[in-house]
């Protein structure tokens, strides 16, 4: 099966099990399984552990995920940190500890491996590792990779091996998303017209807001838009645009970085057009990250990730509630308006339903929900803000330059 059609699968297969899970839910413990429960529950999957303090550390707490998941066993963990190898070994209830993720991997044979470093300089070497040795499902921290050539290794390795590799794009399991979906689907927006992403405008506003947030959000608006077409991007240092001597390397490692201001349009199929932004240091008392969907006769805001994001919607086709008296109503998992029948469980809730799904996603030999495709969908969107930069005009997508364009710059 290609790239393409894999992609295509992976959200049909969303639209189903999310509607089921937002069903299954509501007859659970908020922290009970959504998806897979029962191939979960009726063995064993031994786990390996992938950390680094210092560089990435944990992630937001993807290794104690496994702690709340039945037939899950931590068989091993490692980290290159002593220091942090041992708090690990505590933390996880004891599992074998190595200074040395391969040799972790050899010795403890792991059925399935979250690779948990926030950095994205180690991820294209722990996932393909994890899959030569014959993991049969990765879950993974975002961003994915630095660069697309990366992204594409790490996929050859796990099409290569029938890898499942899932991204921890939390948001993406929420019982929130099916209900956004039917909202879409039975015209209570509208005609779909435009969506609007921003980053945290915090100190890590621009690039690298663009970089470490940016893949949340736009991996949202690819799953309700689809995929991109093209991308005009800009990027500004110091109120003009960047210049070769501008880029540095980036925290994180994320590599060649530039830009305390960034700009995208990107569009879709269906004369529909997808915006992101972000400024350092242009966030106010509260935050703005997350996505907005405008429609034609309404709009709907999802700020924020997790389990259970906050989300609302104006029925008012002028987008004006200052004019019109119309309010905005809370979006829960059981619809518009409607009281929210489960208990927000935060990160931690959408990494317990991630990993369930990966686990169903490799007894059922399909993708995981926020699959490895999307990851990369999700970074070539942002390569592309830099490459169109590089370029001076919109871009195509797939993106012909797999590279960091920042390293081109002239």
């Amino acid at each position: 099966m290609s790239s393409t059609a894999k992609k295509v699968v992976d959200r049909r297969t969303f639209v189903v099990s999310a509607a089921a899970a937002v069903t299954a839910a509501k007859t659970r413990p908020s922290g009970a399984a959504t998806s897979g429960a029962a191939t979960a529950d009726s063995r064993k999957y031994r786990v390996g552990v992938i950390g680094h303090t210092g560089r990435g550390n944990y992630g937001h707490g993807m290794d104690r995920v496994w702690l709340d998941v039945p037939g899950a066993q931590i068989v091993g963990v490692a980290d290159a940190d002593p220091k942090g190898l041992a708090a690990a070994v505590k933390r996880l209830g004891g599992p074998k500890g190595f200074a040395d993720y391969r040799r972790m991997l050899d010795e403890t044979k792991p059925e399935l491996v979250t690779i948990c470093p926030r950095w994205l300089d180690q991820h294209r070497d722990m996932v393909v590792a994890a899959a030569e040795r014959g993991v049969r499902g990765i879950y993974q921290e975002k961003p994915m990779s630095r660069t697309l050539a990366e992204a594409d290794e790490m996929i050859a390795a796990c099409e290569k091996h029938n890898v499942k590799a899932a991204m921890a794009h939390q948001t993406r399991y929420s019982q929130k998303l099916p209900v956004i979906r039917e909202m879409i689907r039975s015209g209570r927006l509208g005609r779909i017209l435009e969506f609007r992403a921003r980053g945290k405008d915090d100190h890590r506003g621009g690039g690298e807001d663009l970089w470490v947030l940016g893949t949340h959000v736009l991996n949202l608006m690819t799953h309700f838009a689809g995929d991109p077409k093209t991308c005009y991007g800009t990027v500004w240092q110091d109120g003009r645009p960047i210049r070769a001597d501008d880029v540095k390397p980036g925290p994180e490692g994320i590599g060649p970085l530039a830009g305390d201001e960034v700009h995208a349009t990107y569009r879709f199929a269906g004369k529909v057009s997808g915006t992101f932004d972000s400024i350092r240091n242009g966030r106010g008392d509260s935050t703005r990250f997350g996505l907005r969907i405008f429609g034609s006769e309404g709009v709907l805001h999802l700020y924020e990730t997790g389990h259970l994001p906050s989300v609302h919607f104006l029925a008012d086709s002028s987008w004006s509630p200052g004019r019109t008296g119309k309010r905005w109503v809370a979006v829960s998992s059981a619809g518009p308006d409607k009281p929210e029948p489960l208990r927000n469980e935060g990160l931690h809730g959408g990494n317990v339903l991630a990993v369930r799904d990966l686990i169903a996603a490799v007894e059922e030999d399909r993708q995981p929900m926020s699959s490895i495709y999307e990851a990369r969908t999700a970074t070539e969107m942002i390569v592309a803000v830099f490459e169109s930069q590089r370029t001076g005009g919109p871009v195509e997508f797939p993106l012909q330059n797999r590279e960091n364009p920042l390293a081109m710059l002239k």
